[in-house]
């Protein structure tokens, strides 16, 4: 028989502990990572203050609740409730089309759908009328079809106009026990395949929302720069997330500065595009509305259309940014002989198939929001010189290709900085 070589046995690297790293790092590298971590907590804390800070009007945002104060306006608002009993139903499925033609049932303009009154008997479970009964009517219509029965949780508007009037409306089922469940297992998901770096990750998207939650949306409805705000706080979260997902590390630092040069591209795309054709957050969805706000707050509506992109473009980039940052570190550390120039080819090699699937990604997007609308546009056989003059689809697709065009020049900036930094013996 044959012998077999002998092979030398395979050296596995231990991992080292926390501790064994830190006692490593230089005084320069410590400095280093206090500063970062001074300097991020300074902008949160200064974009705090500023989201905080009461506007020139004396008008707050919580005035809306209330302005007279009075007892019938805290009782009104949106609540939770349960259906108790169904006191009567005559609802009933449409069996006609829409020009009132006998078609069967199932097969009406409402398809499916039940048409008709309910009169229910509802319990309050939040709010001030927690605990209470009341009954309502709930008109079932083609548009407004909220079907309950007994036992179903929903979401009841209650108007209490004083003098002992009031009004129920329902507004829609109550979908937060869904939201949970799916929530719950989004969480799990992560946890179970990303272990500690799905813990890192989660910790890293809720400090992002939490920062357009709580910083971004009160300073841009102050009447803040929009675009410099959006700026800084897109660049402050993608540090922030980053750095709670790899740490100090150098392929952190190339996708941070990877986001933000992407992002920025992005927003300098729109800024461009608004340029050339007129096209401003005006020609937004729910514009109308926001209009009474902006004269309240001094919110600037015509740098939304920005402040938009650069938020939707954001997750994308990042995506690609650490993809791309990560891959130079594995090949550098297979074979740390390996040139700047080499690390960089393997980058743009990454780079290319990330962009080919994330292009596809933020396109399909955009059709898929707006898949109504293309439906509608081939219904009534709409001209494409109206479709592409239509407000709603000129800016899905801005922003679906200045998305991409941030994705796109992220990758040689990231690519040529990560192998650089990476290669460095220092």
């Amino acid at each position: 028989m044959k012998k077999k070589p002998n092979t030398p046995p395979r050296k596995t690297q231990k991992r080292e502990s926390p501790l064994a790293r830190f006692r490593k790092l230089t005084l320069g590298d410590i400095l280093l990572r206090v500063g970062v971590v001074v300097i991020l907590l300074a902008v949160l804390g200064t974009l705090a203050i500023l989201a905080n800070k009461a506007p020139e009007n004396g008008y707050t945002l919580a005035d809306d609740v209330a302005q007279d104060g009075s007892d019938a306006a805290e009782n009104s608002g949106y609540f939770y409730a349960v259906v108790t009993k169904v006191l009567y139903d005559d609802a009933v499925i449409s069996s006609l089309d829409q020009h009132g033609e006998e078609v069967g049932v199932g097969k009406g303009i409402s398809e499916d759908l039940r048409i008709g009154m309910q009169q229910l008997e509802i319990r309050f479970t939040s709010g001030p009328h927690k605990g209470q009964t009341a009954q309502m009517e709930n008109h079932l219509t083609t548009l407004s079809n909220v079907d309950v029965g007994v036992g179903d949780e929903i979401v009841v508007r209650y108007t209490d106009y004083g003098n002992g009037n009031t009004s129920i409306f329902m507004y829609s089922h109550s979908r937060v026990t869904g939201l949970l469940v799916l929530l719950a297992v989004f969480c799990a998901a992560i946890l179970l395949i990303g272990g500690k770096k799905g813990v890192q990750s989660l910790l890293g998207l809720f400090f992002m929302l939490a920062c357009f939650w709580y910083l971004l949306i009160p300073l841009v409805m102050r009447g803040y720069n929009i675009l410099f705000i959006t700026i800084v706080i897109t660049a402050l979260t993608a540090a922030a997330s980053l750095l709670l997902l790899n740490g100090f590390t150098k392929k952190t630092y190339a996708a941070i500065l990877g986001c933000v040069v992407g992002v920025a591209i992005a927003g300098f795309c729109v800024m461009l595009v608004n340029w050339i054709t007129p096209i401003t957050g005006f020609n937004m969805e729910e514009t109308e509305r926001l209009l009474y706000s902006s004269t309240k707050y001094g919110m600037k509506i015509s740098g939304l259309l920005v402040c938009g992109v650069l938020i939707s473009s954001l997750g994308a980039v990042m995506d690609v940014a650490m993809s791309i940052a990560s891959s130079i570190q594995e090949v550098h550390d297979a074979n740390p002989e390996l040139s700047a120039g080499r690390l960089f080819k393997s980058g743009m090699n990454v780079g290319k198939d990330a962009m080919g699937t994330m292009s596809n990604t933020l396109i399909l997007a955009i059709f898929g929001s707006s898949l109504n609308t293309f439906i509608l546009a081939i219904a009534y056989d709409m001209q494409m010189t109206q479709l592409l003059s239509t407000d709603f689809i000129v800016v899905e697709l801005l922003q679906g290709m200045a998305g991409t065009i941030g994705v796109i020049m992220t990758i040689p900036f990231v690519a040529l900085l990560a192998s650089r930094i990476i290669a460095r013996k220092s």
